[in-house]
C-alpha cells in the first residue's frame, strides 16, 4: 500500500471513530476527544490494539480483507462506507456480500408508474419481480394476482405452457434467460441462495437442466424481445437493464414498443384494466 493510500486510510478511519457515541457502546469515563477509542475500536472489530493503531498512524501494511470486514462491522459503517474502506485498504471494492431484497423503494416505484406505455420491472438476482408498473401487468404478467412466491421469471419460462405460447423464439430465449441469470447471481454473490431454485427446476424440466449444464454466461443489457399478445396480437418491444443504484440485489428492465401505436394501445389497455391506478 502505498504511502499516500496508507495516509488516506488512516483519515478516514480516524474520522468514523471520532463519529461514534461511546455511551450507546456501553463505554464510561471522562474523554478528552470525541468517539471511541483506538482500543475500543480493536475490541470492537477483535482486532489487536497495536494494529488498528499503526493503521490509524498510516503504517503497517496492507491490511487483510477479514480484518477490513472486522473494523467495518466494529465502525458501524454503511455499505457504501465499507467499499471505501476496502479502495483505500486494498485498492479493490470488497466481495459481493447477496442480501435478499424486501421491495422497493417508493421513489422506484413512482418512476416506473410514470411509464405508462413502457412495461418495466424489478426483479432480484434470483430474478424475483418484486416490482412493476401498470403496462407490465397487461403485456408481460399480471404479477399482482401471483403469490409472492410464485413470481419468478425463471419458473414461467419452463412451468408455463402459455408463457411459452406467447414467445417468438422460446428456444433461444430459454438459453438467454439461463445464462444471464446465471451471470446475475453470481455478480450479486447470490450463487448459494440460486440453487435450491436451479434443483427445482432441473428436476422439472429437462430442458432448463441442459441449459444450466451448457454454463453459458450471458449479458442482460439490452435486446428486443418479440411477443404473441392475445390482445395486442404481435409486438416488439425494445428492453434496457439498468443497475439500482446501492441495490446489487436488484435490477430494472424497461420494455420500450418500437411502434408508436403499439405503445398507444398499450396505454389504452392498461388504462381499460386499470383504470383506479
Amino acid at each position: 500500500m502505498s504511502s499516500s493510500s496508507a495516509g488516506s486510510l488512516a483519515a478516514f478511519l480516524k474520522d468514523r471513530r471520532t463519529r461514534l457515541d461511546p455511551a450507546s457502546f456501553g463505554f464510561s469515563g471522562r474523554r478528552r476527544t470525541p468517539g471511541l477509542r483506538r482500543e475500543e475500536v480493536a475490541q470492537r472489530a477483535n482486532i489487536s490494539p497495536t494494529w488498528y493503531t499503526w493503521l490509524e498512524q498510516g503504517r503497517g501494511g496492507a491490511p487483510s480483507a477479514d480484518v477490513l470486514n472486522r473494523i467495518a462491522k466494529g465502525l458501524l459503517l454503511t455499505e457504501a462506507e465499507r467499499e471505501h474502506l476496502f479502495m483505500l485498504g486494498l485498492g479493490r471494492p470488497p466481495e459481493v456480500r447477496y442480501t435478499g431484497a424486501e421491495g422497493v423503494s417508493p421513489r422506484l416505484q413512482r418512476l416506473i408508474d410514470t411509464l405508462d406505455a413502457s412495461p418495466a420491472i424489478v426483479r432480484t438476482a434470483t430474478w424475483d419481480v418484486v416490482a412493476w408498473n401498470r403496462a407490465a401487468r397487461v403485456v408481460l404478467t399480471d404479477y399482482s394476482a401471483l403469490p409472492e412466491g410464485e413470481r419468478n421469471i425463471l419458473r414461467f419460462m419452463f412451468h408455463s405452457p402459455h408463457i411459452r405460447a406467447r414467445q417468438h423464439d422460446w428456444q433461444n430465449l430459454a438459453r438467454f434467460v439461463v445464462g444471464s441469470f446465471r451471470a446475475d447471481a453470481a455478480r450479486a454473490g447470490a450463487v448459494s441462495e440460486v440453487r435450491e431454485l436451479v434443483d427445482e427446476l432441473c428436476s422439472a424440466s429437462p430442458e432448463f437442466a441442459a441449459l444450466w449444464r451448457a454454463n453459458d454466461v450471458l449479458s442482460h443489457g439490452d435486446g428486443t424481445k418479440r411477443l404473441k399478445h392475445p390482445e395486442l396480437g404481435d409486438i416488439e418491444l425494445g428492453y434496457s437493464g439498468f443497475a439500482v443504484d446501492g441495490r446489487p440485489d436488484l435490477s430494472l428492465t424497461v420494455y420500450n414498443p418500437v411502434d408508436s401505436a403499439v405503445a398507444d394501445r398499450i396505454r389504452a389497455l392498461a388504462l381499460a384494466r386499470h383504470p383506479k391506478e
